[in-house]
C-alpha cells in the first residue's frame, strides 16, 4: 500500500525498493508480494486491483453515512452499526496498522502510519466511526495518487532501463548466435538487425549505420555513422542489418553507466530534502507530545472539562500532523527535476547538484570540443612558388608520415594528380617535419622551423591568428596553410541562453593558444579568456576565482584533460559524456549531447525544481499551521485535518508534476 515512501527511501528503510528493479517485468515488494502501487500490475492481475480496497470503503462508507442521516433502518445501531464501519475501514486501515506495527518493531515510532492509526482508531474509541473511516481512505487514495505521480516521474529513467539491451548476436564457430550481453568479450563481432538495439559500445565495421540514439542522448533526430566510427549500447539500428566490433564489456558499456549513475542519482540528496527530512522526525514526536497534553492538560485549566472533546480535538492534531505533504513532494519535485533533465539530454549526478546549479554565477568553459567542434579544417591555403594542388600535394606527403591532429585535416584536402611519396621523413620536436619529397628537402611545421632552418618568412604571417602550417623547398618559403576548429552550430546560441539564464560572468580558459582563444571568446562576446594553459594552469585560474567572495563556478569541459578543473569546480558539466569514461566518474553533470546550450537549459530545470520544491513547503506547512490552531480550538472537524493533510499533499504532488510537462527551449 505504501510502496511510494519505500521507492523514494524517505520513512521506512527496510523495504526499500532500488530503482534497478524497475527494469524487470514485475516489481515486487517485501517477501516477494507485488507492491500494491503499481496501477498496471503484473501480466494476468487487473490494473484496477490496487484501487479495490479503496473502492470498497468508500460504498460502504456512503452507504452507512446515508443509513445514518435518514435513519432509515431501525436495527442499524449498536454492534451491528460498528461492524458495518469495522468492515469499511479493514480494506484501508490494516495495511496501515501494520506497516505502522512493523515501524514500531524496528524501533522507529513516529510514522505516518503510527499516527495514522492511532487517529482514526481513536476516532472509533470516542464512536466518530464514519469520520474515522472517512480519516483513513482518503489516506489510501492520497497513497494511490502519490504513486501515480511517483510512476510518473520514474518514466524516463524507466524508458532508459528499457533501452537496455538484453541479447547480443555475436560471430562464434562460423556463425551469429544469440547470447546475455554480459557474456560479450572485447573484439568479438555483434550483428545488429533493424529495429534492435545495440547491445555493447564499438566500432562500426559496416559502411553506415543510422542510429536513434534517443534514449541515451534525449535526441530524436537520428544519426548517421560511417565505418571506423564509434557506436553507443542502447542505440537502435534504423536502416539495414550492421556488424560491429565491440570495444567494451557491457558493465562498462555508456548505457550500463548511464543507467547506474540515473539509479544512483536520488542516494544523493539535496541539503533542502535532508533538512526536512530530519525537521519530520524531530517535529512529529513534538507533535504527538502535544496531543497529548492538548488531551489532558486541559482538565486542569478548563471548567466543564470534557475528555471525550478534548480526545477529538488532539486526534484532529495528530492527523494534520503527519508529514505526508513534506516528505513525499519534496523528493518528487527533485525526482521529477531529475528526469525531466534526463529526458532533456542532462544527466544529474544528484539532487544535490540540481541545487548546486541554481547558485553558479560564473560559468568556465573549456575551447575545443565545449565551444568548438575540436575538428580542424583547412580555412585558408597560400603559396607562392606552386598551384594549389601541387602545393599541397608537398605538403601532403609529408603529413602522411605525422599521426598530429593537424596533419589529419590536410590529409583530408583532395589533391589533383598522382600523389607524391616522401622519404627520410624526421620529426623536429615541438616544431614540425623534415623530409625528402620529389628529390627537394622539405620542412613543414612552425615558425620556429622556418627560423632554425635560416628560411626567411613573409612578416604578414604574424598577423594570422589561427594555426598555420608553414611551408619551405630547397631552402625558400614557398606557402603556408591556415586551420581552423569550428564553433558549434549553437555555440551563439549558448552564450546567449546562459546570460539570459541569470549567469553574470563567461570566461574561456583553453590549452590552444591564446591569439585562437581570445579569437573565439570575442566572437562570443564572453567577458575575458586566456590560453596556451596546461591542465593545471586551467585550475590554478578556477581555484583563484573560487576564492572571489559569493562566486559559484561551472566548468564545462570534455571530461579527459579537464578532470581537474571538473573535480575542482562547484558544479563540474562534462560535454559527450557518452564517449568519455573520465566525464562519467568526474562531473556532477553530463550533457550526453555536444550542445553547450544545453547548460542553459540545465540550470532553468535546476530553478524550476527549486521553485516548486519551496512552493510546497510553504503550502504544507501555511495549512497545517492554521488547521492545528483551529483543531487546538475546537474550530476545525476531522474532515478539515484530512484535507490539511491528504488534501495538501495531492496538491503539493499535483504541483510537482508540472515538472514533467514544462518545456525548456
Amino acid at each position: 500500500m505504501h510502496q511510494t515512501y519505500n521507492d523514494l527511501s524517505i520513512i521506512m528503510k527496510k523495504k526499500k525498493v532500488k530503482l534497478r528493479d524497475l527494469g524487470s517485468k514485475e516489481h515486487q515488494g517485501e517477501n516477494g508480494h507485488e507492491s500494491g502501487h503499481n496501477p498496471s500490475g503484473p501480466k494476468g492481475v487487473s490494473k484496477f486491483k490496487p484501487y479495490l480496497p479503496a473502492i470498497f470503503s468508500f460504498i460502504m462508507l456512503i452507504i452507512g453515512i446515508a443509513v445514518d442521516y435518514f435513519d432509515t433502518l431501525p436495527f442499524f445501531k449498536g454492534w451491528i452499526r460498528v461492524a458495518w464501519y469495522t468492515l469499511a475501514y479493514l480494506p484501508v486501515g490494516f495495511p496501515v496498522i501494520k506497516e505502522g506495527w512493523n515501524s514500531i518493531k524496528h524501533g522507529d515510532f513516529f510514522t505516518e502510519f503510527f499516527l495514522m492509526s492511532i487517529a482514526t482508531l481513536g476516532a472509533f474509541a470516542i464512536g466518530e466511526y464514519p469520520e474515522g473511516v472517512a480519516v483513513m481512505l482518503f489516506y489510501a487514495v492520497g497513497e494511490l495518487f502519490q504513486s501515480a505521480a511517483v510512476n510518473r516521474a520514474k518514466g524516463n529513467i524507466k524508458a532508459l532501463l528499457d533501452a537496455r539491451p538484453d541479447e547480443a548476436l555475436v560471430f562464434r564457430k562460423g556463425g551469429f548466435v544469440a547470447v546475455n550481453p554480459e557474456t560479450v568479450e572485447v573484439g568479438e563481432k555483434i550483428q545488429v538487425r533493424v529495429g534492435e538495439k545495440i547491445p555493447l559500445d564499438g566500432i562500426l565495421l559496416s559502411e553506415r549505420a543510422s542510429l536513434n540514439t534517443a534514449a541515451i542522448t534525449g535526441e530524436s533526430k537520428p544519426d548517421t555513422i560511417n565505418k571506423d566510427e564509434k557506436v553507443f549500447a542502447g542505440s537502435i539500428n534504423l536502416d539495414s542489418v550492421v556488424e560491429v566490433e565491440t570495444t567494451k564489456e557491457f558493465k562498462d558499456s555508456s548505457i550500463a553507466r548511464i543507467l547506474d549513475m540515473v539509479q544512483n542519482a536520488t542516494a544523493r540528496k539535496s541539503k533542502t530534502e535532508l533538512f526536512i527530512r530530519k525537521f519530520a522526525r524531530i517535529y512529529t514526536p513534538i507533535v504527538v507530545f502535544l496531543a497529548i497534553g492538548l488531551t489532558f492538560l486541559p482538565y486542569f485549566f478548563v471548567d466543564g472539562y470534557v475528555f471525550r472533546d478534548w480526545l477529538y480535538r488532539a486526534l484532529i492534531f495528530l492527523v494534520v500532523s503527519c508529514p505526508c505533504a513534506l516528505v513525499i513532494s519534496i523528493p518528487l519535485g527533485y525526482f521529477g527535476g531529475l528526469g525531466a533533465a534526463s529526458r532533456n539530454g542532462i544527466l544529474f549526478k544528484g539532487a544535490s547538484f540540481l541545487d548546486a546549479m541554481t547558485k553558479v554565477n560564473t560559468v568556465v568553459m573549456d575551447k575545443t570540443g565545449t565551444v568548438t567542434k575540436g575538428v580542424f579544417k583547412i580555412k585558408d591555403i597560400r603559396s607562392t612558388q606552386f598551384e594549389e594542388a601541387e602545393f599541397m600535394n608537398y605538403l601532403m606527403a609529408m603529413e602522411e608520415q605525422s599521426t598530429h591532429p593537424i596533419a589529419k585535416a590536410v590529409l583530408e584536402y583532395k589533391a589533383e594528380g598522382t600523389g607524391l611519396g616522401a622519404t627520410d621523413v624526421s620529426e623536429v620536436a615541438g616544431k614540425g617535419l623534415k623530409g625528402t619529397v620529389n628529390g627537394k628537402t622539405v620542412l613543414v611545421g612552425n615558425k620556429a622551423l622556418m627560423t632554425a632552418n635560416h628560411i626567411e618568412v613573409p612578416l604578414k604571417t604574424d598577423a594570422i591568428v589561427e594555426s598555420i602550417v608553414m611551408v619551405a623547398i630547397d631552402g625558400k618559403f614557398a606557402g603556408y596553410v591556415t586551420i581552423a576548429d569550428e564553433l558549434k552550430e549553437d555555440a551563439h546560441q549558448a552564450i546567449k541562453q546562459i546570460r539570459g539564464a541569470g549567469i553574470s560572468k563567461i570566461i574561456m580558459l583553453s590549452g590552444d593558444k591564446d591569439s585562437i582563444t581570445q579569437q573565439v571568446a570575442k566572437e562570443l562576446n564572453m567577458d575575458w579568456a586566456k590560453g596556451g594553459l596546461l591542465p593545471e594552469d586551467k585550475l590554478s585560474e578556477v581555484e583563484e576565482l573560487k576564492k572571489q567572495p559569493g562566486t559559484k563556478v561551472a566548468f564545462m569541459g570534455d571530461g579527459i584533460n579537464d578532470a581537474p578543473v571538473l573535480a575542482a569546480s562547484d558544479v563540474g558539466i562534462a560535454m559527450g559524456g557518452l564517449g568519455s569514461d573520465v566525464a562519467i566518474e568526474t562531473a556532477d553533470v553530463i550533457i550526453q549531447t555536444d550542445h553547450p546550450s544545453k547548460m542553459a537549459r540545465a540550470v532553468k530545470i535546476g530553478l524550476s525544481t527549486r521553485r516548486i520544491v519551496w512552493q510546497n513547503i510553504g503550502l504544507a506547512f501555511g495549512v497545517k499551521l492554521i488547521v492545528l490552531i483551529l483543531g487546538a480550538g475546537g474550530l476545525a472537524t476531522m474532515w478539515e485535518a484530512v484535507f490539511a493533510d491528504v488534501g495538501v499533499a495531492l496538491l503539493a504532488i499535483l504541483n510537482a508534476i508540472r515538472l514533467q510537462k514544462m518545456k525548456w527551449e
